[in-house]
This record gives C-alpha cells, structure tokens and sequence, in this order.
C-alpha cells in the first residue's frame, strides 16, 4: 500500500492551495480516508475526513468553511482543497486511509499513512 501526498509549498495568507494523496495497492472508496496535519511543536490534529461508513465528512473547526475535502474514485486519489490560508494553517500535511471517521467525528490514528507534503503560509 502506498499513499503519495503532494501539492504543498509556501505560499501567502489568503492563497489557496490543493493537496492531491494518490493511492495504490487498496482502493480509497472502502476505507475511510482522511487529512491529518502536524505543526511544529504540536501534536498531530485531524483536519477532514470522509466515511466509509456513513459517507458523512468531517472537518476541524479551524479549517470550515475553507477547506474541501473530496475523493475521485477513478483516479483513487484524495483531495483537499485549502482556501483562504492562514499562517496558523502551516503544517506537515499526510493523507491517511483507514481510519476513524464516524458520525461527525476522526479519531486520531490510522493505519495506512502518506509521506506528508509541507505546507507553509507566510507573508
């Protein structure tokens, strides 16, 4: 199972940017997949995520309404979608696959992980 995130890079507060997380070896559509983030010096935090099970999306409050999360199941890659950047948003992103993301809510753990891709919003 492989999992490759790109798409970061250093851009201004209120520049957008789209992460793309290609999968290969499990297809994305039967698992619960998802966008985590870890800032320096902070623990790593769940940003959004899509179920398998009830096909509910999640996001953290911090990013609502200005990140979209979707899937394209014939390229089995996973999207996130950031607009309206702030620096409070730089981070190391990774795509995760096979989580927990039930009922409005994404535990913290995963078992499938990408190499994570940087992110860094900066005026």
């Amino acid at each position: 199972v492989q999992l490759q995130a790109s798409g970061g890079g250093l851009v201004q507060p209120g520049s957008s940017l789209r992460l793309s997380c290609a999968a290969s070896g499990l297809s994305l559509d039967d698992y619960s997949i998802g966008w985590f983030r870890q800032a320096p010096g902070k623990k790593r935090e769940g940003v959004s995520c899509i179920s398998s099970v009830d096909r509910t999306i999640y996001y953290a409050d911090s990013v609502k309404g200005r990140f979209t999360i979707s899937r394209d199941n014939a390229k089995n890659t996973l999207y996130l979608q950031m607009n309206s950047l702030e620096p409070e948003d730089t981070a190391v992103y990774y795509c995760a696959a096979d989580l927990i993301c039930l009922l409005g809510t994404m535990g913290p753990y995963s078992d499938y992980w990408g190499q994570g891709t940087q992110v860094t919003v900066s005026s």
